[in-house]
């Protein structure tokens, strides 16, 4: 038993995942998926919604993230400088953010409200105040907002 877990341990650690997206740390707000323009939420046409988010020393791009209750939703977000984490309180979400990696979630949220996304990976002196919001609303009010803007985020 220990040989076939000794085994399984080298053979994972040396082979890639099945399915890794990777991104240049040193140019994500400049350009490409995640330019500051293409940052934040916007529906896509099967009706779903994606999430692009950036995190770095020491705040998340977009601050405050809006989504829809009642709707599937696909995150992505990566680091631009360290591996921070990315938490919605209350939620099944974590992730960890690594630079030059995209990590992609799954989620629905079933009811309005507001949750804290704080970093959960240590990321040097300033990630104790490193937070952002998640900011669920009605789906009505969501596609309302939608329809006048290519990208949201909550940030007044």
């Amino acid at each position: 038993m220990t040989g076939m877990a000794a085994y399984a341990g080298v053979h994972q650690a040396t082979m890639p995942q099945a399915r890794v997206e990777t991104v240049d740390p040193t140019t994500l707000h400049l350009g490409g998926e995640f330019v500051e323009s293409n940052l934040g939420s916007a529906i896509e046409p099967d009706g779903s919604v994606t999430v692009r988010a950036i995190g770095q020393q020491y705040s998340f791009t977009p601050q405050c993230i809006l989504v829809p209750a009642n709707t599937p939703i696909k995150i992505r977000a990566t680091s631009a400088d360290v591996v921070h984490g990315l938490l919605i309180q209350q939620t099944n979400v974590n992730a960890m953010l690594v630079p030059g990696y995209v990590s992609v979630l799954t989620a629905s949220f079933t009811q309005p409200g507001e949750h804290l996304m704080p970093c959960q990976e240590f990321c040097s002196v300033g990630h104790e105040g490193m937070w952002g919001r998640v900011k669920i609303i009605p789906k009505e009010d969501f596609l309302a907002i939608a329809a006048t803007q290519r990208r949201l985020s909550c940030v007044e």
